[in-house]
């Protein structure tokens, strides 16, 4: 029997063949790398243009994106445990049903074979020459016949079961060896992350001096913003391009399923009149024989070369000439895709005064407000306790998540109609790009990476790539 207790976790031998897990975790990784493809282009393209040297927050940008790789992957990690000890649970509820199942069968199985050997295994050539009255023998013949029925379904019953009691243990077994693979991955994620916090707090300390001056610094923010700027324009060009290639996937699939619709419609027509023609020469076949049948005579018509069928062949129809085959546009690959917006365009701009906060906090800076002697504030800062989580204000779908120097682990969503919000300086990114977010969503944990002095989260809102006040959008 299987044993589906935690305690048989140890007992599974791990990585005896791919899991489930890892087979769709290796194609989403390899979707997801066509994408980071794009963005690192687009960042290299960026740095060319960049004459920021010895940036301290560069120093730190390795360690702080690493630390929020890592969270985030113990953060899923947790949620796949968590779905995994579900299924597990499942499967062992149906495997105790499927068990009881199988033993009742069992059970009714050995019953029909101890009655039929009491009854002396009376077989119906014994009833048919017995001599007994024909009536009883019927009522007895019919009797069996109903036994047997029952016996075959039984044991088909029976044999379907035992088959997914087997398929159930594959799959339970299945899922150990996944819990197994999370647990381990647990822990090289908990151990890489205590060596990047360690790592960030020497490296932290020993730039806090150079930090410090580098923050007041006009130059540098300015610098920041226009990275920033050049990010937003260039980010813009690369989703409206996927946009189309959205588009004309879209329209491609439309015309291949048209094409079949219309091929199927046409064999479908074609079967039809080939099956009319045939009655038709069939019921003229059928008349003639009994006009020949009604006059009497044997000779057969003189065949008309022109109306000759072979007795042996279908009658002949218009022939269907094939029609040539439609030529299917490529496929867009999902990296072309991945980053099209999914919102229709006036959504984002409908909810105007209604989004909540993205954090709980309280804002420490505004829109417009100078930043000491550099530039104004092009969105808000909320200040917020480390690790705080940070929602998505609207749906939309993440078209940037990594570190930007001077904003941080940043994400960024596209809401439609380019609208986009901006969440940086975060401790965690909890979503990827490409990922579908709703409103409310959970897409990172506050934090004070990108050389912030405070612990929080910077937050914009851009329309056609220029920052606007979120006053008067969201309800801080």
């Amino acid at each position: 029997m299987l044993s589906l207790g935690a305690a048989g976790l140890t007992a599974a031998a791990p990585f005896a063949r791919p899991t489930e897990r890892s087979k769709q975790k290796a194609v989403a990784e390899a979707e997801r790398a066509g994408v980071q493809q794009k963005l690192s282009s687009l960042k290299k393209d960026i740095s060319k243009t960049e004459s920021a040297k010895d940036d301290a927050a560069d120093t730190l940008a390795a360690s702080e994106q690493a630390i929020s790789d890592a969270n985030r992957a113990l953060r899923d990690l947790q949620q796949e445990q968590g779905d995994t000890n579900v299924k597990l649970q499942q499967l062992s509820s149906e495997h105790e049903r499927l068990a009881a199942t199988v033993a009742q069968q069992k059970q009714q199985l050995a019953k029909l074979l101890r009655d039929q050997y009491v009854a002396g295994n009376e077989d119906r050539i014994k009833l048919l020459l017995s001599g007994d009255n024909p009536n009883r023998i019927n009522r007895d013949l019919q009797m069996l016949s109903y036994v047997s029925q029952a016996q075959a379904r039984l044991l088909e019953s029976l044999r379907g079961n035992l088959k997914a009691v087997e398929v159930n243990q594959e799959q339970a077994q299945n899922a150990k060896d996944e819990l197994e693979e999370i647990a381990q991955e647990q822990l090289q994620q908990k151990a890489k992350l205590e060596q990047e916090k360690g790592r960030r707090a020497a490296l932290l300390s020993s730039l806090s001096s150079k930090l410090v001056a580098q923050r007041k610094e006009a130059g540098n923010l300015e610098r920041d913003e226009q990275r920033m700027s050049s990010l937003v324009d260039k980010l813009s060009k690369l989703i409206a391009e996927q946009a189309a290639a959205a588009a004309a996937e879209k329209k491609r699939q439309e015309q291949v399923a048209a094409a079949r619709a219309a091929a199927k419609a046409k064999a479908e027509a074609d079967a039809r009149a080939l099956a009319k023609a045939r009655a038709a020469e069939a019921e003229r076949q059928r008349l003639a024989k009994a006009n020949n049948t009604k006059s009497g005579t044997i000779k057969p018509a003189k065949p008309n070369p022109a109306d000759a069928i072979d007795a042996d062949e279908p009658p002949k129809v218009a022939e269907v000439k094939p029609q040539p085959a439609v030529k299917e546009a490529p496929a867009a690959k999902p990296a072309d895709i991945a980053l099209a917006p999914v919102m229709p365009a006036g959504a984002f701009a409908s909810l105007k005064g209604q989004l909540r906060a993205p954090v709980n906090g309280k804002v420490t800076a505004k829109f417009g407000l100078r930043r000491g002697d550099g530039p104004t504030w092009k969105g808000v800062f909320i200040r917020a306790a480390e690790g705080a989580d940070v929602h998505a204000v609207a749906a939309g779908r993440v078209v940037f998540a990594e570190y930007w120097r001077g904003y941080g682990n940043m994400i960024i969503v596209d809401h439609g109609g380019t609208y986009w919000s901006v969440y940086g300086n975060n401790e965690t990114l909890l979503k990827r790009v490409g990922d579908v977010v709703k409103a409310g969503d959970e897409i990172a944990n506050a934090g004070n990476t990108g050389s912030n002095e405070e612990s929080g989260l910077y937050f914009e809102l851009r329309h056609q790539g220029a920052a606007f006040d979120p006053a008067g959008w969201v309800k801080f």
